[in-house]
């Protein structure tokens, strides 16, 4: 049996501004939603599809990437300086320096408009682990 990961889900504060900030600063597209409000509703980013659903609460640790369970969303660029600029420019803020990714490479850091984890991952065009 083979197992492919479809989507993630992001439990959200408010999912239509959090929906709007995947949409509006990383260029995701509305795939579907319950027409519920507030919404369940499913993103795709890139060939990913995001789930973004109401939360019933909030922690202050959901930025520790050290906290046990899912902690972030790491994005593929080829190119971390182009990238971070043009997420400067849509109002993300970094506050790390870009540091070595596992395996190869180089991440940076930032947060979606609900604090959630993501980063951008810069590798060689050849890169393969263990293939």
């Amino acid at each position: 049996m083979i197992f492919n990961l479809e989507h993630i889900g992001i439990p959200a504060k408010d999912a239509v501004a959090l929906k709007s900030w995947y949409e509006r600063v990383l260029g995701a597209r509305h795939l579907w939603d319950n027409g519920q409000n507030p919404p369940t509703c499913l993103i795709a980013l890139g060939n990913v599809w995001v789930e973004i659903y109401p939360a019933d609460k909030s922690v202050p640790q959901t930025a520790d990437n050290k906290l046990a369970g899912f902690r972030h969303l790491a994005l593929r660029v080829d190119s971390i300086d182009t990238a971070k600029a043009e997420l400067e420019k849509r109002g993300v803020k970094f506050s790390e320096e870009v540091r070595p990714a596992a395996g190869g490479g180089k991440v940076l850091f930032f947060a979606d408009g609900e604090g959630n984890l993501l980063h951008l991952v810069e590798r060689a065009a050849d890169f393969s682990l263990g293939k």
